[in-house]
């Protein structure tokens, strides 16, 4: 799991296993498998709530990785609804967003993966995978 600093182009959206996660399923992580677009290998990664993940800002203020544009076309954030714009203007499922970068285990072609986490109204925390994604650096 890395953050991804350079400027990236996004290709194919993996299969991904199980994308939502509630309360105790993210408690003390949520395990998420997904198929490699180029190898069909299962690969898994852990993503354990409040240590995981880079801020989606990250990705696209003053566009060091990719343009917001790129990041609503592709369909990997939302913009977010006005009573919720403390969580940024670019959310997933309108909860505090964020991104990692990882590889496949056999071929070690190079993913993003994008999710929102937090509770989403008393009693209901949520871990919402917007998908997993592969890419390539560009020079």
């Amino acid at each position: 799991m890395y953050s991804i600093s350079k400027k990236i182009s996004i290709g194919k959206k993996a299969l991904v296993q199980k994308d939502f996660f509630t309360n105790n399923e993210t408690v003390p992580s949520s395990v998420v498998k997904f198929i490699c677009c180029d190898c069909n290998h299962e690969n898994t990664v852990e993503i354990i709530p409040y240590q995981s993940g880079f801020p989606i800002l990250q990705m696209y203020h003053e566009e060091p990785v990719l343009s917001r544009n790129e990041l609503l076309k592709n369909g990997i954030v939302k913009e977010t609804v006005p009573g919720m714009q403390h969580f940024g203007p670019l959310t997933v499922n309108n909860l505090p967003t964020l991104y990692f970068g990882t590889s496949c285990r056999t071929c070690y072609s190079k993913y993003l993966c994008v999710f929102g986490y937090g509770e989403k109204q008393p009693g209901l925390t949520i871990l919402d995978i917007s998908g997993i994604w592969k890419y390539e650096e560009l020079k």
